[in-house]
């Protein structure tokens, strides 16, 4: 009986995180719900196993200054990113010319490309604003596998919705890579895009590199810019960043063009990463997972 209660504990608390909670925005105008949502967080400490965890591993590597502040600012980023499912659901592309500014602009439609981004800020609309542009582009997604989410019912139905959001967004099916590559290669040929979080940890991947990250060293996985160097594609990096103040996105897309030295792609690819956790570091949602992707001195 015990072990039943815990699961609805368990099933519980995650329908009101990520289904409840974040859905409000799908309710009301997003101001407003902004506004709504940022006092919940204040309130109520959604996602506090996770946000405790991250802000240890961030504080561990002198990346916390008020830890109070560090915590609110993470919460309200996780709780806007989970509700941009059922924004994305419930809103046109008209949303984003009233909430989100943009600076630079996507490659040419037609034209194959590498386009990078990270678990960082709220990304779905950076999708749709790819899409509205013309860009015919395919996400490389992670396989969902029944055993990262045993006894989480509710949060495996969250992740495949979210998978499934991410394919409409972009209006390409979305790509699992985890055996090979070639999928992802056919779509470059057919003059099309691939995109790609490109800033998970390296035991998830079959090749890494080390690089420079926040004055520290981590390894990244390295095989979607080998592809991107052999093959001589331009590659794009863009971000979408969230205000904590006013609710805003701001997209930032960066053409970096075409590399024939992978370490300085590498290096100019996690610049922009790097820049961002130093502009606002609550919004990486990857501090929980620090100890994978940093190398111990």
């Amino acid at each position: 009986m015990n072990l039943w209660l815990k699961r609805l504990q368990v099933e519980g608390r995650d329908l009101f995180e990520l289904v409840v909670l974040p859905g409000l925005a799908a309710l009301l105008p997003w101001s407003l719900a902004f506004r709504l949502l940022r006092r919940l967080a204040r309130a109520m400490s959604p996602y506090a196993d996770a946000t405790n965890a991250a802000l240890e591993q961030a504080r561990a590597r002198d990346w916390v200054g008020d830890a109070a502040h560090w915590l609110l600012v993470r919460r309200v980023v996780t709780l806007v990113d989970h509700a941009d499912l059922y924004l994305a659901r419930t809103r046109s592309d008209a949303w984003i010319a009233r909430h989100m500014d943009v600076q630079g602009e996507w490659p040419p439609a037609g034209q194959p490309g590498l386009i990078c981004t990270f678990h960082w800020g709220a990304g779905m609309w950076g999708l749709r604003h790819a899409r509205a542009s013309g860009l015919k582009a395919h996400a490389l997604v992670a396989p969902l596998k029944g055993s990262h989410f045993a006894g989480r019912g509710v949060r495996l139905a969250y992740a495949r919705a979210r998978t499934a959001e991410v394919t409409r967004s972009l209006g390409c099916p979305a790509l699992d890579t985890s055996v090979s590559l070639r999928p992802a290669l056919r779509a470059l040929r057919r003059g099309e895009q691939v995109v790609a979080a490109i800033d998970v940890p390296a035991d998830q991947v079959s090749a890494s590199e080390e690089i420079g990250l926040l004055g520290m060293r981590a390894r990244v996985p390295r095989g979607l810019l080998r592809l991107a160097v052999d093959e001589r594609l331009p590659v794009t990096v863009y971000l979408t960043g969230l205000s904590v103040g006013t609710g805003r996105r701001l997209l930032r897309i960066h053409q970096l063009g075409v590399y024939e030295d992978l370490g300085q792609l590498m290096q100019d690819v996690f610049a922009f990463l790097d820049k961002a956790i130093r502009e606002d570091p609550p919004a990486w949602h990857f501090w929980g997972e620090a100890g994978r992707i940093f190398v111990r001195p």
